[in-house]
C-alpha cells in the first residue's frame, strides 16, 4: 500500500478538529449512495419490463425466424431451407405464410394479418397457454379450415370465442386490377370456421390484427401454392440462441435473414432501450451533482490538515503526492457511496421481487401485472460501478488540484 493511500484512509476515519467535516463527509457518502441506488433500481425496472415483454411474446414468436431478404416469399422446397430443416441445431421446423386480408362478419369488416402455419406450430412454444375458450386449438379437419382470432379482433367483429357462422375472408388476386363492375371477382374468397378458442398475447400488435390458420389455407387464399414467407425454428435443448443464429446465418448465406425474438420485435425493444439510455444519462447527471458534495468535504479537510501538508512537504513529499492524497480521499468517498448504494439498490430490488411492495396502480386487473417487475442484470451493476467511479473522478480531479495549489502557494 502506497503511503498516499494510507494517509488518505487515515484522514477519512480519523477524528477531525471540526465535527462538521465528519458530517459533510457522511453526507457526501450518502448522496453518492442514494444516486447509485436510484440507478440500480431504475435500470432494474427497465430490465423487468423488458423480460415481461419477452415472456409475453414467447408463446407467439419462435426462437428464430428465417425470412428471405429479397421478395416476400420463397419456395418451400428451397435447397437452403431444406438443409436448414435437417440441421442438427433445429428441433422444430415450421413453414409460415403471412399476408393481409379482409375479414367480414355480418355488417363488420376488418383488415387483418392471416398467419398460415404448419400443424407442428404447437411444438414451437406454449401457444396453448394463451388460448381462451371452451374449444381446442385446431387448424383444419377434412375439408374444414379453422381460424383462431386474436381476442381484440374478435371483440371488434362482435364475435365470441365460438362463432357459428363461418368467417368470410377476402384477399386480392396477385397482379389483377379491381373490376369496378364486379369487385368481388378480383378477390380470392375463403371461409374460416371457429375452433371455439381465441388467443391473447396481451399485445395489440397480435391480439387486434392476427388470425392463425393452416398453411394450406393461406397458400390458397394468397395464390402462393408451395411458397412460404418465413420459417420458424425451435432449437434443440441446450443450444444457445446466439450461437445457433450465427451458425445458421453463415450456412444460409446472404439470401436469408435469421432473427431472434428481440429482432423480431425490434421496434418494441428499440424504444425500451432508448428509454433506458435516457434514464441512465439523467441519473448520471444527478450522480454528478451528488459528487460535488465531495468537493466541499475535501476542501474543508484540506484546510483542516494544512499543518499536516506542510509537515509532509518538509519530509520530502512533492506537490503532486500531496494532491494525490486528497484525490484518493475523494475516490474512497465515492467508492464507499457506490458500494453502499449498490447494496441498498439490490436489496430493494429483491424486496420488490419477493413482496411486490410498489404496485402499478389502485385499479385491480387494469394492468397485465399488479406490481412493478424488476430484474437485476450484473452487467448493469458493473456499468453503475464504472459510472460512479468515472463521474467521481471527473468531479474531483480539477477541484482538488486547484485547491492543493492554492494551499501550497
Amino acid at each position: 500500500m502506497s503511503y498516499e493511500l494510507f494517509i488518505a484512509r487515515r484522514y477519512l476515519f480519523a477524528k477531525k478538529s471540526h465535527h462538521a467535516i465528519n458530517i459533510i463527509s457522511g453526507i457526501s457518502v450518502l448522496g453518492v449512495a442514494v444516486a447509485t441506488m436510484a440507478m440500480v433500481v431504475t435500470l432494474s425496472v427497465f430490465n423487468g419490463f423488458q423480460d415481461l415483454v419477452v415472456d409475453l411474446f414467447t408463446a407467439f414468436d419462435a426462437e428464430l425466424r428465417v425470412t428471405p431478404k429479397d421478395g416476400q416469399t420463397v419456395s418451400a422446397k428451397d435447397t437452403a431451407l431444406l438443409k436448414l430443416k435437417k440441421s442438427e441445431l433445429v428441433e422444430v421446423y415450421t413453414p409460415v405464410l403471412e399476408g393481409q386480408a379482409l375479414v367480414v362478419e355480418g355488417g363488420r369488416q376488418q383488415v387483418v394479418t392471416i398467419k398460415g402455419v404448419a400443424d407442428n406450430i404447437t411444438k414451437q412454444g406454449h401457444i396453448e397457454d394463451i388460448l381462451y375458450g371452451e374449444g381446442s386449438f385446431c387448424l383444419h379437419a377434412d375439408v374444414l379450415e379453422y381460424g383462431v382470432l386474436g381476442i381484440q379482433l374478435a371483440q371488434q367483429l362482435g364475435l365470441p370465442a365460438f362463432f357459428e357462422n363461418p368467417l368470410q375472408v377476402y384477399a386480392p388476386k396477385p397482379g389483377e386490377r379491381v373490376n369496378i363492375g364486379n369487385p368481388l371477382s378480383s378477390f380470392n374468397h375463403e371461409e374460416l370456421q371457429s375452433p371455439g378458442v381465441v388467443f391473447m398475447v396481451r399485445q395489440a400488435k397480435y391480439d387486434a390484427h392476427y388470425v392463425l390458420t393452416s398453411l394450406g389455407f393461406a397458400q390458397r387464399l394468397f395464390d402462393r401454392e408451395g411458397r412460404v414467407s418465413s420459417v420458424e425454428l425451435k432449437l434443440k435443448e441446450g443450444v444457445k440462441t446466439d450461437k445457433a443464429k450465427k451458425q445458421l446465418q453463415a450456412e444460409l448465406g446472404g439470401l436469408f435473414k435469421v432473427e431472434d425474438r428481440y429482432e423480431q420485435q425490434d421496434d418494441v425493444f428499440r424504444i425500451m432501450r432508448i428509454e433506458k439510455l435516457i434514464s441512465y444519462v439523467f441519473l448520471s447527471f444527478i450522480l454528478l451533482v451528488a459528487c460535488f458534495n465531495i468537493i466541499g468535504s475535501l476542501s474543508m479537510l484540506m484546510i483542516d490538515k494544512r499543518q499536516d501538508i506542510q509537515t509532509l512537504r518538509s519530509l520530502g513529499a512533492t506537490d503532486a503526492q500531496v494532491c494525490t492524497i486528497f484525490r484518493l480521499e475523494g475516490h474512497i468517498i465515492s467508492l464507499a457511496g457506490a458500494l453502499l448504494g449498490m447494496v441498498l439498490g439490490v436489496m430493494l430490488c429483491w424486496v420488490q421481487q419477493e413482496y411486490g411492495l410498489v404496485t402499478m396502480g389502485d385499479s385491480e386487473g387494469s394492468f397485465i401485472i399488479e406490481t412493478y417487475p424488476v430484474s437485476v442484470y450484473w452487467t448493469d451493476i458493473l456499468l453503475v460501478i464504472v459510472t460512479v467511479l468515472a463521474v467521481g473522478w471527473l468531479a474531483i480531479w480539477y477541484p482538488v488540484r486547484y485547491l492543493t495549489n492554492r494551499l501550497l502557494d
